[in-house]
């Protein structure tokens, strides 16, 4: 399999204010497409990993060949990350939380949804230097995790539900150095609708491989 750059669901200005559409541009048409381009060319290498999704050579990358193992960890990483933030994000709508199961995975993991968002927004203040936070399905509960550059919870065998990028480029442009903006109003973007939908498939993939 080649890999392409996925489209995204809104305009490159639809999330305005919050997120600017020249960010938007570059962040996916510039730095979403060079992952691509160096993740297609490791693989150009060993054509015989091209079937295998790109979730699976992450979560066993000591298998991968180690000539591409780097490439496949940054660029492979990359672009699986971006690719869950543009699907997990999206024009305001008024659904500003949880609702259903997932609020109920939320609530009995966190205690409630205010916990949750504080944890969250504290762990990508933390965060030093480029990176993602995570809310991850660890198997018997729903976790807030960081990881560094574009590491994956899939090479630690979580379950990414969504996640925040914390690398400059995601924001500098609008916000500079005013992270702590940049994550508050992230919040208003989150489109839980379609995490909901992304949680409720992974559960019906996890309890089908039980």
């Amino acid at each position: 399999m080649t890999y392409r750059l996925p489209s995204l669901a809104y305009s490159y200005d639809a999330l305005e204010p919050f997120i600017d559409r020249r960010t938007m541009e570059i962040h996916h048409a510039g730095h979403h497409a060079a992952y691509l381009t160096h993740l297609n060319a490791a693989l150009d290498k060993h054509p015989e990993l091209r079937p295998t999704p790109i979730e699976e050579l992450l979560r066993h990358l000591e298998s991968v060949p180690g000539d591409i193992r780097l490439s496949i960890r940054n660029n492979g990483g990359g672009h699986l990350n971006h690719s869950i933030f543009w699907q997990t994000i999206g024009p305001a709508t008024g659904h500003d939380e949880p609702v259903g199961d997932f609020a109920g995975a939320i609530r009995a993991s966190f205690g409630s949804f205010e916990n949750f968002k504080n944890q969250f927004t504290k762990a990508a203040w933390l965060l030093f230097g480029s990176g993602w936070v995570w809310l991850v399905d660890r198997g018997d509960r729903l976790v807030v995790e960081a990881t560094a550059n574009q590491d994956s919870p899939f090479m630690v065998g979580r379950m990414p539900i969504c996640g925040l990028d914390l690398w400059e480029h995601a924001y500098y442009l609008l916000y500079q150095n005013r992270r702590a903006d940049y994550v508050q109003n992230w919040w208003h973007v989150v489109n839980w609708a379609a995490v909901e939908r992304r949680y409720a498939r992974e559960l019906t993939s996890a309890n089908s491989a039980a």
